[in-house]
Order: C-alpha cells, then structure tokens, then sequence
C-alpha cells in the first residue's frame, strides 16, 4: 500500500512540473489587460508575432472581432489557458466591420478557461480594472476593457 501511495504522489508531482514548466514558457497577456492599452494596441502585437490568427474567428453584429490564438501559441492571462482574444476600434483597418450597429467605445479583452470566480480573484491580485464576466458558467469567462 505504501508503495502505490508513494507512485501516486511521485505522478501528481510529475505532472505539476510539467504544467510549471508550461506555464513558465507561455506568453502572458496580463500587463496588456490592465485597461490602459487600446484595442489596436492590445491586438497588433499578438497578429505582429502570429500568436493569433490573422483572420478572425468571429465578427460580431457590433463588429467584435474574436481571434483564435494560433497554433502552438500558448497564450495565458492571470494564471489561466486564453481560449480566444477579440476586440474593436472604430476606423482601425485591423478590425473588420460587423452586420449591425458597431460598438461606439473600444473593447478589447480575452476569454480564458476557469469560473468566473477563480479569475476575478486572480484579475484583481494583479490590480487590473478589467470587467470580469461568465461566458460559460464554471467553464469560460471573459476578461475585458471598455473605454479609452
């Protein structure tokens, strides 16, 4: 019994170095999600190094883009795995235009993996006034800024 206890402590701490390392190698977003940036800002240096694909994923009615991070890119923000990047700034060439009225103040932010509880905890212990919202409860959360 002591010997499989000793294996099954011996692969979780496997696996938490290799999720460290990981972690350690991924590019965080979370100076950019201090809601200080612009969307064109926030968005030109992730097409700039191919971290996102060009093309987005989503356009919105209000002209949203969403961009898939690209492959082999690992994007994270405040400790979490971002699932997608999106943004909008009127009369910026690298966002297209969406089929209704556009947003009239630049939004820009990330969705990540994880409750919307674990990262407004994280948000705030970084001092980030970004809003925080539930995309899908206890699965997908929206990290974002308005204005500037």
């Amino acid at each position: 019994m002591k010997l499989s206890a000793l294996r099954m402590l011996t692969a979780i701490a496997s696996l938490g170095a290799g999720f460290s390392a990981a972690v350690c190698n991924a590019y965080a977003l979370d100076a950019k999600l201090d809601c200080r940036s612009s969307p064109h800002d926030f968005i030109a240096p992730l097409l700039d190094g191919q971290s996102i694909d060009p093309k987005p994923m989503r356009i919105e009615a209000n002209s949203v883009n969403a961009f898939r991070p690209a492959r082999g890119s690992d994007l994270m923000a405040f400790g979490f795995h971002v699932h997608a990047v999106f943004g909008y700034e009127q009369n910026d060439p690298i966002f297209k235009q969406g089929s209704g009225q556009p947003v009239t103040h630049p939004t820009y932010g990330v969705v990540v993996t994880g409750s919307a509880a674990s990262v407004e905890a994280s948000v705030r212990r970084a001092g980030s006034d970004a809003v925080v919202r539930d995309v899908v409860p206890l699965f997908l959360t929206a990290v974002f800024c308005n204005g500037r």
